[in-house]
């Protein structure tokens, strides 16, 4: 297949993939090895980051996956909200921020981080799949250990944790 031909192929799977597309996934599709599918979705990358374009090509939970460029936010408010936090209180998205940022972390950690019950908080963010399990502390009771999800990293936009922003730093008194 023409790289050409293959970008096609690849963009429109790209376009009708509802979650990011895993690398080996596309370089089957298009009968081509990994490294070669990766250079060809790093020129594709390249070329949608042309300020005439309003998508940009990204990697993003494992995968490869289409989204709209920061600057056309504005532009696009009048059409949707933002899936992840409409509906999140601001308990649930403090919350979420111990998690990402401490995970895994135990309900009874993430009490004493913000100083009040957070049962309905975590409830949420296990039923909109943005926290799950990810074990049990070897502790006594042996108490559930909470960690984010693949869907937190597509929501949030981020490759991996290491894309969440550094904390800032808290001067000492």
């Amino acid at each position: 297949m023409s790289p050409q031909r293959a970008k096609a192929v690849l963009e429109a799977i790209i376009f009708a993939a509802a979650k990011p597309v895993p690398l080996k996934n596309l370089a089957a599709a298009i009968g081509w090895e990994e490294p070669m599918t990766e250079l060809l979705l790093a020129e594709m990358m390249r070329e949608y980051q042309q300020p005439r374009r309003g998508i940009e090509l990204c990697k993003v939970a494992g995968g490869y996956q289409f989204a709209t460029k920061p600057w056309m936010a504005p532009y696009l408010e009048a059409f949707q909200r933002p899936e992840v936090t409409s509906g999140l209180s601001q308990a649930a998205l403090e919350t979420l921020a111990i998690i990402a940022y401490r995970q895994p972390v135990t309900k009874v950690e993430i009490e004493n981080i913000r100083g009040v019950r957070s049962d309905s908080a975590i409830n949420s963010l296990l039923e909109r799949e943005l926290i799950e399990e990810k074990g049990r502390q070897d502790a006594p009771g042996r108490p559930i250990l909470l960690g984010t999800t693949q869907r937190f990293l597509e929501c949030f936009g981020l490759a991996d944790l290491g894309d969440l922003p550094p904390l800032p730093k808290i001067p000492n008194k």
